[in-house]
């Protein structure tokens, strides 16, 4: 689903009505009617003798709110509006709905100074219908005390299109916000609504459908994407009743040093836990013996260690690349370390490995001092960085890449020709086209050790059984599939999208039990059947 800036909103608008030739005030009439459906789900779908106070300014948003009270009203709701200001200051198709409004003699007070506003009241349900996705900066005056008293009312509250306060375009928050508990969006999802802090404003996005054509937002080319639940469920691969572990993947992971073996451990094991048929451990020979009491399911290797340090030796390599005729896809990184002998294996790793890969934590690191290797890489590739990671790779300080993600996500992915998950509040994938993929789920919790490489595994968990998948379609048809590369392409920002979204729905999973403060790495691990079954509907 394609994610837009309010300016991108205004000119699909624009062409729907002048274009394509559908009138405003039908577009308005569905963007009340489907808000006042959210705000009847808030209510359990009891509206009847329910009040519901619709707080509306003078624009176009406003003119939601007179329909949304409309529609509640003739279910049965008790309707009372707020409209902050005169009713002589509202045009066009909103005063066209205020009227419809008062002929149907819902009672609405004019509200000019703020002594005119209750000090309280009480309702079921609160429209916030003052300010739409064309608000910048700080709301003051009138609205603000409107907002005020809306947010110290502690009851359900609905923001239609956004909450008023809100800059969609990035998120910010300059001053008061309508803290909503739902907001119905027009079209397409805004960018701000999933940027904090504006995402914690905006409580559940739900977008209504308002019939603006697909070819009109077809035709703006909007590089920016949300990663839907649906699409997910479109990219998690079908297990035919015949299948065996050979046939759902098998996966080598490189990963864990002294101190480290719980990197190696929860990238391994989500691994499995996120479908893979098979995992074998390379892991350096004098942990060994504790990995195999750390992970039952998955296969270990014991390699070349540096004198029993528990660090990963150069003299490994061929062992490595032998081991890896074994495999389906690699991940390489978590819990390395950064050993010198490390750090050049990774190096020579990079530049040889042929298989899909996933390159981590100290993968990362290790490349970051020459990150034009990753540029040399035989092998399709995903990175992980986090903020830190993504500044040595790219020798961009990290206040200037926090300032703008989305643009340092997509200039990395096509620097280094790979898909780039960017991990962070949200998680933003780049690629090397151009197009941006923005991950709509998880939650601050998630801000605890080990939670990347939960993500490493089950990313790369995906990959092998997509890579299978492909694989097995590509024999069945043959000249009638895409071209393998293409495959490969298409198998690397899948695995990326469906993995980052997993991953944020089972910190979202661990919450609901344990709490945000609470969480660490392995219950968003214990989590994956859940979100898992969840998908695939099972």
């Amino acid at each position: 689903m394609k994610l837009v800036t309010s300016e991108q909103m205004r000119k699909i608008d624009k062409i729907t009505i002048e274009r394509e030739g559908i009138p405003g005030l039908e577009l308005m009439e569905k963007a009340g009617q489907g808000s006042a459906l959210s705000g009847k789900k808030m209510l359990d779908e009891k509206v009847k003798g329910k009040k519901a106070i619709v707080f509306c300014g003078k624009g176009n948003n406003g003119g939601d709110g007179f329909v949304v009270g409309r529609y509640l009203s003739k279910w049965g709701a008790k309707v009372e509006f707020y409209l902050l200001g005169k009713k002589e200051e509202v045009k066009g198709d909103a005063f066209t709905n205020l009227k419809k409004a008062v002929s149907l003699k819902l009672p609405m007070k004019q509200v000019t100074k703020d002594k005119e506003l209750p000090a309280e009241f009480k309702a079921d349900l609160i429209v916030d219908a003052i300010f739409g996705t064309g608000f910048k900066g700080k709301i003051t005056g009138l609205e603000e005390k409107a907002v005020q008293l809306i947010n110290s009312s502690q009851t359900k509250t609905l923001s239609i299109d956004t909450p008023s306060g809100l800059d969609v375009d990035t998120g910010s928050v300059e001053g008061e916000c309508v803290k909503a508990d739902v907001t119905p969006t027009m079209c397409l999802p805004k960018l701000g609504q999933f940027f904090f802090p504006g995402k914690s404003y905006c409580g559940k996005v739900e977008v209504i459908d308002i019939g603006v054509p697909q070819k009109v937002i077809d035709e703006q080319r909007i590089n920016l994407n949300l990663i839907t639940e649906e699409e997910v469920k479109t990219i998690l691969p079908k297990r035919p009743g015949d299948a065996h572990k050979g046939t759902c993947g098998k996966v080598f992971l490189i990963a864990g040093s002294t101190g480290m073996t719980g990197a190696a451990t929860l990238a391994s094991l989500s691994c499995l836990k996120a479908g893979a048929g098979m995992a074998i451990l390379g892991i350096p020979k004098s942990l060994n013996d504790i990995m195999e009491v750390k992970v039952t399911e998955v296969m270990t290797k014991p390699l070349p260690d540096v004198r029993k340090k528990g660090a990963l030796a150069l003299r490994g390599l061929g062992e490595i690349m032998q081991a890896l005729k074994w495999a389906d896809c690699v991940a390489l990184g978590p819990g390395l370390g950064m050993h010198f002998e490390t750090v050049e294996l990774v190096r020579r790793l990079v530049s040889r490995i042929e298989l899909p890969m996933v390159i981590d934590a100290d993968g990362l690191n290790a490349v970051a001092k020459d990150s034009s290797i990753l540029n040399q890489a035989k092998a399709p590739l995903i990175l992980t960085p986090h903020i830190g990671e993504l500044s040595r790779l790219i020798s961009v300080p990290i206040e200037e890449i926090a300032k703008d993600r989305i643009k340092y996500a997509s200039e990395s992915a096509k620097r280094f020709k790979c898909v780039v998950v960017f991990k962070g509040a949200p998680t933003i994938i780049g690629e090397p086209e151009g197009e941006i993929y923005v991950n709509p789920t998880g939650n601050a919790g998630m801000a605890t050790a080990g939670s990347g490489d939960v993500l490493t595994g089950i990313i790369v968990g995906l990959m092998a059984q997509i890579l299978m998948m492909r694989k097995s379609e590509f024999v069945q048809n043959g000249s009638n599939r895409r071209s393998v590369g293409q495959d490969i392409k298409g198998t690397m920002l899948e695995s990326a999208l469906a993995g980052v979204y997993i991953h944020g729905l089972c910190g979202d999973l661990a919450k609901e039990e344990k709490g945000e403060m609470g969480m660490i790495a392995g219950d968003m691990m214990e989590k994956l059947p859940e979100a898992l079954k969840y998908l695939v509907n099972e």
